[in-house]
């Protein structure tokens, strides 16, 4: 017998080789019907793999990320099979699922698919999927792995079995497909109710662009249609957010192919929106004892050499800078964290004047391939809200938990009130990605996970995510429609002192080193603004928007009174425009509906006669008319609340 613990903490006894889908059973039959994979010991496994000794086991359903991503790795072999039936003499490189469905990289030779195909796909898998083919798993030798795909001259197929050695090499079969893959999968494809091929683009063999182009298919599936109905209208809603089309509309910024793929350029309400954001954390900082630094937009490439910044990521960089010296090289700024451990050096520092924490709105730059380039989410120069503070080991949790309120604040204010705080920490197999001794990162990952349980943060733990030099604590982020977001990061290093040779003199007359936090509440504020431009619709709160008020005389012989008011307005740094155009006051209205300004004011005979003000309210209608003093102080409570939320 062996013993089964259930997340519960309740411990059942079974039989040697029972299955997860027995365990299952044994609770409930409702219970076995949604089970569609189980973590055992923390790995996923299949639901009918036998497990022969005890352990722990989460049962994995639907409701579940894990169950999610078993079904839908499932389903990405149920498209293959359909692409399969199709176009039989089809290469199948790998399949993995996404947040939101899987895809299948594909070569079809000189095949194509287009939207056009979809629905035949679409069709096939769910006749396939009536089927309840069970997935079946099949451990073989590495011999027999290599005559298969030999026998279907699949070369994806054979180059990923070079790094793959006898005894963990597995293959599924459903009804007429077998694939390579270690799993899990579901039971069978009966769980699978609802399809949809979403898109198709093109993508390199391994992420190299000097290797064969495939065809990229994405699909997602859903155990009950309603659920394929729910999401399809939440992509349409995406659709009507999406940052690029709204940044167009509401002229925030653009982009040029002659100054550079990536390269955003802000048109002047997104610098004032950008501006405004800046200005906010700035504020919030100086409270908190921020000290503002400045570096320069290139460093010395031993710079990077000594962070190990170089090493770890030199070849996805720009080429360095050469200059007229011999053997001088420089490069873009990466990242500001090492121009912040040169400004601590610069002059000695005691255990007195620490913690020290250095604040900076710094432009870097990094190297992003053309196709994974997105509007503002992916740039190649962005505008990190960096901070680094130097503190004592004794200091280290209390400033933490100041970073984690600090976070919390601003996502409050932007209304982002549903996250997860994800503890990324180091991969416990794979050690070579990171710098550091196994010491320095046990303290780290420690000080992350106990200043968490103080804050009671709601937690997961992902391992193999930290940075190169420090665990951090990731910020994921659900928008107004559900979407998750990583924004904001704080970051535990006893590293980068080290290479730095940072010290401080302690209580002792020693010398010590200090501990560093890196943070960004915002991450960058290229990709903060896209997120929120979405999270929002392009309706920012009144305090953020680049235009408050439209004001909007009803002929032109009001267009002075119009500028006075404005005038008026600006004096109480209320910002607006005046609509000076020929057009009826019912189509200014609406153009500044469209343009989602916060607050219009018609101006006609009565306005100026009473010094009165006649207000709309976007997406609300009209308010009571007030004066214009009155006006002043109803948008300066306003903007009060806004930032008090």
């Amino acid at each position: 017998m062996i013993d089964i613990t259930l997340p519960d903490g309740s411990v059942r006894k079974y039989e040697s080789g029972v299955t997860a889908h027995e365990v299952a059973l044994s609770i409930s039959e409702g219970l076995a019907r949604n089970v569609l994979s189980a973590e055992v010991n923390g790995e996923v496994w299949d639901s009918n793999r036998p497990i022969t000794k005890s352990s722990q086991v989460k049962l994995l359903t639907w409701n579940d990320e894990k169950g999610k991503e078993t079904m839908w790795h499932s389903s990405a072999h149920l498209m293959a099979e359909a692409i399969q039936y199709f176009y039989p003499e089809t290469k199948f490189a790998i399949g993995p699922p996404v947040e939101n469905g899987f895809y299948y990289d594909i070569d079809l030779g000189d095949k194509t698919i287009s939207d056009n195909d979809f629905k035949k796909i679409e069709d096939k898998m769910l006749e396939l999927a009536r089927q309840k083919n069970e997935y079946k798993r099949k451990e073989v030798s590495k011999e027999e792995a290599l005559a298969y795909f030999k026998d279907k001259d699949d070369e994806y197929k054979l180059e990923l079995l070079e790094s793959l050695n006898d005894g963990e090499i597995t293959f599924y079969t459903q009804g007429e497909f077998t694939d390579l893959c270690r799993g899990p999968h579901i039971p069978n494809t009966g769980s699978i109710k609802a399809v949809k091929i979403t898109s198709t683009a093109g993508a390199y063999w391994r992420g190299d662009e000097n290797r064969q182009q495939l065809t990229r298919l994405y699909g997602i599936t859903f155990p009950k249609a309603k659920e394929l109905k729910e999401y399809l209208h939440r992509v349409e809603e995406a659709k009507k957010r999406d940052h690029r089309k709204l940044g167009k509309e509401l002229g925030l910024f653009t982009f040029s192919q002659r100054v550079g793929q990536g390269l955003p350029l802000w048109l002047p309400k997104g610098a004032q929106l950008k501006e405004r954001l800046e200005e906010f954390l700035k504020k919030v900082q100086q409270k908190a004892g921020y000290l503002p630094v400045v570096s320069p937009h290139i460093g010395n490439k031993e710079l990077y050499v000594c962070s190990g910044h170089y090493e770890k990521y030199g070849e996805d960089s720009f080429q360095p800078i050469r200059t007229p010296a011999e053997d001088e090289e420089f490069l873009l700024k990466p990242m500001n964290c090492p121009h912040h451990c040169e400004i601590y050096k610069a002059t000695p520092k005691s255990y007195k004047d620490l913690p020290i924490r250095y604040s900076e709105f710094g432009t870097v730059y990094r190297y992003e391939q053309s196709g994974e380039l997105h509007g503002l989410t992916r740039v190649r120069g962005f505008t990190q809200d960096d901070a680094h503070i130097f503190c004592r080991p004794d200091q280290l949790n209390d400033e933490f938990e100041k970073v984690i309120e600090l976070v919390q604040y601003v996502f409050k204010v932007f209304g982002f009130n549903d996250y997860v705080a994800q503890i990324s920490l180091r991969d416990r197999e794979n050690k070579e990605k990171y710098i550091g001794s196994d010491k320095n990162w046990e303290l780290a990952e420690n000080a992350i996970i106990k200043s968490t349980e103080k804050s009671g943060l709601k937690t997961v733990i992902e391992y193999g995510e930290a940075a190169f030099y420090g665990p951090k604590l990731d910020f994921m982020v659900k928008d107004a429609i559900g979407r998750k977001w990583q924004l904001g990061t704080i970051q535990v290093d006893y590293n980068l002192p080290e290479r730095f040779e940072l010290e401080y003199t302690g209580k002792d007359d020693q010398k010590h080193q200090p501990v560093m936090i890196h943070r960004a509440p915002f991450g960058s504020l290229e990709r903060f603004c896209a997120i929120l431009i979405e999270h929002v619709a392009g309706k920012f709160p009144l305090w953020l928007s680049p235009e408050q008020i439209a004001i909007l005389p009803v002929s032109d012989k009001y267009n002075e009174a119009a500028k006075e008011l404005l005038s008026f307005l600006n004096n109480s740094d209320i910002r607006g425009f005046v609509d000076e155009r020929s057009e009826r006051v019912s189509k200014k209205i609406r153009d500044a509906e469209v343009k989602k300004v916060p607050y219009m004011i018609v101006l006609g005979e009565q306005e100026t006669t009473t010094g009165s003000v006649s207000a709309r309210k976007h997406g609300e209608g009209e308010l009571e008319r007030m004066t214009n003093f009155e006006f002043v102080e109803y948008i300066n409570k306003e903007l009060e609340n806004d930032l008090k939320k």
